[in-house]
């Protein structure tokens, strides 16, 4: 690790997956950092320990084949020396083709770097209002109030937000394992990742009914008004209102499984993700949910080899803010109504652990390039980092909303578009992307 070499100490707003990213490139970059985190001082409605990074909804970080676009984030990532991706690495669990992590040594893991750091000095404070002349606020989605309000006044508009929601975790001791098959779709990962609850249509309709008729967590009057949920991230009874098809064409699609059982394709398949390294606790994937936790009970636990599920942590949903990005944030990701401010993480309006801990590891390139006096571009547009500014900058500002890395954020080199196979045209991308990230990061030292 590389020791401060100068003077100006730069604060970094919000302990999560962007803060933890920005202070470490900062420091590692010889740069001085004071990290604060507001917990367990003050804590927020999800959060549950006092570490740094700590993951509260799933434990899974997507897809991680190059030929997906957050794959290629990830390694874009691992080329500038991430350290959230390289803690997601280590504290790894199968999960077929997408990199799923155990969410408390992950976090232990960030957490032992940051606070180890010879550069960096943790304080455990909540921030009110900017009084630094260098700064990244990278507080999220569960900025506290203080700070919002601060932030409302500075920007001279409301928040923007929307709902998003989490899945039920439970005991793997209280599963009837004989009921439930191993598989991953496609044998992916290790061809056995995961935990499969077939469903025949009786199963799979009576299901679909359950959550309809269920009650729900009823929302104050001041959230549910004009605010939408994130379409990556939907409750699952909010998907199965949309159609009695759509969890089988979503979440709960059977293609890829075979039941050795029967030997045949599911109606419908819910998944159970491994949660933690030791195997004993289980995320019901897509299951995301506002049910009543008693409601969740007798739900879930009608659904084979679930009869007797112990819940280690019920499904519930939140209110995200944001802020309009376009409107706010230049190609630097400082505000423009006040520049000596970077924005980092979910608050800008990406969505994704990936995604977030990105925009912490360029918004730290940024502040780290203009204290030098040597300017920083905006990554090139053929990257998955790229992708990500041109989704905060270019987007049109009216209906802005969160969203995930896509290849459609994502520019084709010329020369590329001509691969007929999409597989093999993304991977050749993916490769191109991390030649031009490096050579980006790296053209500052030619300046």
């Amino acid at each position: 690790m590389t020791q401060s070499t100068h003077t100006t100490e730069i604060a970094v707003i919000g302990g999560g997956l962007a803060g933890c990213e920005a202070a470490y490139q900062l420091a590692s970059m010889g740069h001085s950092v004071r990290l604060f985190e507001m917990r367990p001082v003050q804590s927020t409605p999800i959060h549950v320990t006092d570490q740094l990074a700590e993951l509260v909804c799933s434990n899974s970080f997507r897809g991680d084949a190059a030929s997906n676009a957050v794959g290629l984030l990830k390694r874009e990532m691992e080329a500038l020396g991430s350290l959230v991706m390289r803690s997601a690495r280590a504290a790894a669990v199968p999960a077929g083709g997408a990199l799923a992590v155990d969410r408390w040594l992950f976090s232990r893991r960030v957490t032992e770097e940051i606070s180890g750091h010879p550069a960096i000095r943790l304080e455990r404070v909540e921030v009110a209002e900017l009084d630094h002349p260098a700064a990244i606020i990278a507080t999220g989605p569960l900025t506290s109030p203080a700070l919002h309000r601060h932030l409302e006044a500075l920007l001279g508009e409301g928040a923007l937000a929307f709902f998003d929601a989490i899945a039920p975790v439970v005991a793997a001791d209280s599963l009837d394992m004989d009921r439930l098959f191993r598989a991953s779709r496609y044998d992916k990962g290790e061809g056995a990742d995961y935990l499969n609850c077939a469903m025949d249509q009786p199963q799979y309709d009576r299901f679909v009914n359950e959550l309809l008729t269920a009650e729900k967590t009823e929302l104050a009057a001041f959230e549910a008004e004009d605010i939408r949920y994130f379409e990556g991230c939907l409750p699952i009874e909010v998907m199965a209102a949309r159609g009695p098809e759509t969890l089988r064409f979503g979440p709960l699609k059977p293609v890829g499984l075979v039941n050795p059982q029967t030997g045949r394709v599911p109606w419908a398949v819910l998944q159970l993700r491994q949660d933690d390294i030791a195997a004993e606790h289980w995320n019901l994937v897509g299951c995301q949910t506002k049910l009543k936790k008693s409601e969740q009970k007798r739900v879930f636990r009608q659904l084979p080899g679930l009869q007797r599920a112990r819940f280690v942590r019920f499904g519930m949903i939140h209110r995200n803010t944001f802020v309009n990005a376009p409107r706010h944030l230049d190609g630097q990701l400082r505000l423009k109504a006040y520049p000596q401010v970077r924005l980092a993480g979910q608050i800008t309006g990406v969505e994704g652990y990936v995604e977030s801990a990105a925009c912490g590891l360029l918004a730290a390139r940024f502040l780290a390039a203009e204290l030098e006096g040597r300017p920083l571009p905006p990554p090139p547009s053929d990257t998955a980092m790229g992708g990500l500014m041109r989704h905060l900058s270019e987007r049109p500002a009216t209906g802005f909303q969160p969203s995930n890395i896509t290849w459609g954020l994502i520019s084709c080199p010329e020369e590329l578009r001509r691969i007929r196979k999409k597989r093999e045209r993304r991977e050749q991308q993916a490769a191109h992307a991390v030649r031009r990230i490096t050579q980006w990061a790296d053209s500052i030292r030619d300046q």
